[in-house]
């Protein structure tokens, strides 16, 4: 884990990024703003996760990382110790976690429950769809409660790095800590109102098979009885109304992505 520090004093913002070897989004942004060494009129922690898994470029190497914490100092796993250790440093912080993602090429905001982080920041940033995890944390890093984690686009893409970044610097001029905002169109804020607000109801199973494709748009409505995917050529069907959140036909080895229902705006 590599850790570095804008500002002085006790940081009570953190950035984490390379929580997932395979999402080297948030890794470019966090070396950029290293480089920059941009003036902060708060300090705030910059960390680059789980290094062994960004060096092998895998998703992990023994365990999820996004699903170990709190973790444990005496684990079994590589990532069991580094969830205790990267708890330990963003402890008192609050979180921005930079991820990316194989079905939706918009960045997108998730966090555990909308709370007054999430309705203070997240109109701030350059998103429209804010997704509470709500019972389905599985161990992530967003059941701290402080953490608000952004999928920054396409896994791989020079967009979701680029975005990364932009979004980096929203975060941390929407929490006061930036003197001077960054001027950018990627840091336009929507309009009040415009960040809709998504709650998971659950996962969607993924049938054994070996050839699998998504039919349907995330975040749009799927109604009951229309087909959502395809398994081996068997079309699938909801048996319920529901919004698909980052369905994708690769992107879990079990599931094709999350149900959710529509919960308003964040006002």
């Amino acid at each position: 884990m590599q850790i570095y520090q804008l500002g002085e004093g006790q940081p009570e913002l953190a950035v984490v990024a390379g929580i997932h070897g395979d999402e080297p989004c948030g890794v470019e942004a966090v070396e950029r703003l290293v480089a920059e060494e941009p003036e902060v009129d708060r300090p705030v922690k910059l960390i680059i996760a789980n290094e062994e898994a960004l060096e092998r470029g895998v998703r992990y190497v023994e365990e999820d990382l996004n699903r170990a914490f709190p973790g444990d100092p005496e684990g079994d796993t590589h990532e069991s110790r580094l969830a205790h250790e990267l708890a330990r440093e963003v402890q008192g912080c609050t979180v921005l976690a930079l991820h990316s993602t194989q079905s939706y090429a918009e960045p997108i905001a998730v966090i555990d429950t909308v709370d007054e982080i999430a309705r203070s920041l997240a109109p701030l940033l350059p998103v429209d769809v804010l997704v509470e995890t709500d019972n389905y944390t599985d161990g992530r890093l967003v059941e701290h409660a402080h953490t608000i984690e952004l999928e920054c686009g396409l896994q791989g893409s020079e967009e979701a790095a680029e975005n990364a970044y932009w979004l980096t610097r929203a975060f941390l001029a929407a929490s006061n800590a930036l003197s001077v905002p960054a001027t950018d169109d990627r840091l336009a804020q929507p309009e009040r109102g415009e960040v809709e607000v998504f709650r998971l109801d659950g996962p969607i199973a993924k049938p054994p098979g070996r050839e699998y494709d998504v039919v349907v748009p995330n975040f749009e409505r799927v109604e009951a009885g229309e087909r959502f995917a395809i398994a081996d050529g068997e079309a699938l069907t909801a048996d319920e109304p529901f919004y698909p959140v980052l369905l994708s036909a690769e992107g879990y080895d079990d599931i094709f992505g999350y149900a959710a229902e529509a919960v308003g705006q964040l006002e």
